[in-house]
């Protein structure tokens, strides 16, 4: 195991209004703190396992149980949803892991890991819902007690609840005032509904950003003891998670999934204030993500903050059209990224044509001015495109 840094942010805690470190597990062996969980329960079953080791996941566990085993010396099998980030699942794979692609959720590839399991000596893994999984991932939070020691306030992504039961168990057995606070994504967040019950509910979807933590149904360990430890849980939106991960890329330089990016994803939305004359501690819970994601979150927050304008016009189809238009850009002081023409799906002259522009430019008010010279200088409805 690596013990994991936890770094400081100016930045978050200056928006937040008070100092906030974070506990960086996106810089684990097997990139998420999942690695905890798997080394304690393979220890723990010992010679069971020497036939080999089988589990359900869509990434993180696959990559830390498959780990585990390889360092153990015995045989790993995974069972991965389809539409699993490939990133992920090629880790897994890369380090000894036999996949095996299952229609549906994670839940569904659960119950096809514990079918394999039943039928032959392999031992089964469960991603949180046991109590040595817990245990294990209780290291990061006695972790925290000694780089943290006026942590006040811990906050940490809740998908199936191994991390953050863990998390609290430890903590609070040595300083019970600390509250650990959760966070799940809207769409997918079945714990709300299910501790106000008192049983697991199922939520229908499973599509997020936040794929880490797309967990529909709450474990039937950790639903009580999420209960008993933590002090609440509070949900955020997909739009909120994008924001975060560039927020920690840009600010932080640190690579983060949606999963491990709901906690920051809190702070800076106001839906958890930070802790008042102590620290707040933000679990990131793993970095295993995408480029292609991360690319897309990258382009859409630039589009949003007004530093990525794509815009449609309409120009004369003759010889030095392109060159004017693009004069009057540069003109404006936006920076030409991208041009192309266009002359399908465009209601157009027979003697137009229609060009898209990608411009760099500084602010969503230096965008709007770029647009309205466009359309002064008399060209038909410039289109802002998103």
């Amino acid at each position: 195991m690596r013990e994991t840094p936890v770094v400081s942010s100016k930045t978050l805690s200056q928006r937040a209004g008070s100092t906030v470190v974070l506990k960086a597990e996106n810089l684990q062996r097997t990139g998420s703190f999942k690695l905890r969980g798997a080394l304690a329960k393979l220890d723990s079953l010992g010679d069971r396992c020497a036939r080999g080791v089988v589990t359900g996941s869509a990434g993180n566990h696959a990559q830390a149980v498959a780990y585990a085993a390889r360092a153990r010396g015995v045989g790993c099998e995974v069972f991965v949803p389809e539409g699993a980030t490939i990133a992920k699942v090629e880790a897994a794979a890369e380090l000894g892991a036999r996949i095996s692609l299952t229609t549906g959720t994670v839940d569904e590839a659960l119950a096809a890991a514990r079918e394999r399991a039943a039928r032959g000596d392999v031992a089964f893994v469960h991603p949180f819902d046991d109590p040595e999984i817990v245990a294990g991932q209780g290291g990061l939070g006695v972790e925290l007690l000694t780089q943290v020691p006026d942590v006040a306030r811990v906050i940490v992504p809740i998908g199936g609840g191994g991390l953050i039961s863990g998390i609290a168990i430890a903590l609070k057995s040595v300083r019970p005032e600390v509250q650990v606070i959760g966070v799940q994504v809207e769409t997918c967040a079945p714990f709300p509904t299910s501790l106000e019950r008192g049983v697991a509910v199922a939520v229908d979807s499973a599509l997020t950003i936040a794929d880490g933590i797309a967990v529909k149904r709450p474990g039937e360990l950790t639903l009580p003891l999420i209960k008993r430890w933590v002090d609440r849980i509070v949900v955020v939106g997909e739009d909120e998670v994008a924001e975060a991960m560039v927020f920690l890329l840009e600010r932080a330089k640190l690579v983060v999934e949606g999963a491990g990016a709901v906690g920051v994803a809190a702070l800076l939305s106001g839906r958890i204030p930070p802790a008042r004359d102590a620290t707040t501690a933000v679990v990131l819970s793993g970095g295993n993500v995408d480029a292609g994601l991360l690319a897309d979150v990258a382009r859409r927050h630039e589009s949003q903050s007004g530093r990525r304008l794509v815009l449609l016009a309409r120009m004369s189809d003759r010889p030095g059209s392109l060159a004017r238009l693009l004069a009057l850009v540069a003109s404006r002081g936006a920076n030409l990224r991208d041009v192309q023409h266009i002359r399908e799906g465009v209601e157009l002259h027979v003697r137009e044509t229609a060009v898209q522009l990608v411009l760099e430019t500084r602010s969503v008010a230096h965008a709007e001015d770029v647009t309205g010279a466009v359309r002064e200088a008399g060209y038909p409805e410039p289109r802002l495109l998103r």
